[in-house]
């Protein structure tokens, strides 16, 4: 049966794996999933995935999510419901895959509220519910998910709701998601009262969080405004950047 007794083990590999001692978190982990800690059993899978202080073994990976999954870890759910959606290390199977994201999704975990959503958007493993859908990556936005922003903001965007697509993607783009910058900045071009000059400092935002097509939107705005507008966007970019520096500041 699985306790959570080793959860100590398991919060400091985390603070080892976070300082870059991964040996140290490896045996933390290890140690939490031979007392029994699911989360030992997740977090010991992520290093095998990722082949972090030790070779690649994806397929160790899963086995040790299947055990941490029994065990009611949901992160642990969600990456092995993502591995039989991918159907690479794991036979593809959307209905084990489904069953696994969205048990993670009602056990309150973001990451499932976003991909039992994507599951019920397309209807792989289930019947396709956009109601679910949408339910589900509200759920996930209210966690701050900024994925699950960004597919609501595209989704609404989809269905000619630009005031409601606006909405979304200013929450992603104010969390600093470089995708949530740039939809933003191109909403922001369009409608019956654009804001060039707002756009053009998203779209500055998102250049320097390496996302190329921003480059090419933000060149094309810069064109059509004033010196006094250039300099007025690229003021408001440096600004949300200290705005940002002094945020995570504080909260360190």
């Amino acid at each position: 049966m699985w306790t959570v007794s080793a959860s100590a083990d398991v919060a400091e590999g985390v603070e080892l794996l976070n300082a870059g001692d991964v040996s140290g978190a490896a045996t933390e982990f290890a140690a939490a999933y031979e007392a029994g800690d699911a989360k030992g059993a997740f977090y010991l899978g992520r290093l095998f995935e990722l082949g972090l202080g030790t070779e690649q073994d994806e397929m160790r990976a899963a086995n040790l999510y299947s055990a941490a999954a029994e065990g009611g870890a949901t992160k642990a759910q969600v990456r092995l419901g993502l591995m039989y959606h991918e159907g690479r290390v794991l036979l593809r199977d959307y209905v084990e895959g489904t069953r696994l994201l969205c048990e993670a999704a009602d056990a309150g975990d973001a990451d499932g509220q976003l991909n039992c959503g994507l599951a019920y958007r397309a209807g792989r493993g289930v019947e396709t519910n956009d109601v679910l859908a949408l339910s589900y990556w509200q759920k996930a936005a209210d966690q701050g998910n900024i994925l699950a922003m960004n597919v609501l903001g595209q989704t609404a965007l989809d269905a000619g709701n630009v005031e409601q697509a606006a909405t979304y993607l200013k929450q992603s783009a104010d969390l600093g998601n470089a995708g949530g910058m740039y939809e933003y900045a191109k909403l922001l071009m369009v409608g019956a009262s654009p804001d060039p000059v707002t756009a053009y400092s998203y779209a500055n935002l998102a250049v320097v969080r390496g996302l190329a097509d921003a480059g090419v939107l933000r060149d094309e705005i810069e064109a059509q405004l004033t010196a006094a507008q250039i300099a007025e966007g690229q003021a408001l970019a440096r600004e949300w950047t200290e705005a940002r520096i002094l945020a995570d500041n504080t909260a360190n």
